[in-house]
């Protein structure tokens, strides 16, 4: 089960990366995204920054807490 939603500034999560990757949805800027299956066995789609979708890779371990940004963890 997919669940594709945008991840707030409050939202937290933690689980292990899937499926990257990126696109052009407005046409002018390139977006990052992570798919990650949680320890419950849904799956996020979640807009990440260029860093950090650079230095993860399928199988890493994700961390977002409240107020913050997502880590590798």
């Amino acid at each position: 089960m997919s669940n594709s939603h945008e991840i707030g500034r409050d939202d937290s999560f933690e689980g292990v990366v899937v499926n990257l990757s990126r696109g052009m949805l407005d046409g002018s800027n390139m977006y990052h995204f992570a798919e990650i299956r949680l320890a419950q066995g849904e799956t996020v789609k979640a807009r990440i920054g260029r860093t950090l979708w650079k230095s993860i890779a399928v199988g890493d371990r994700i961390v977002k807490r409240p107020g913050e940004d997502p880590v590798k963890g």
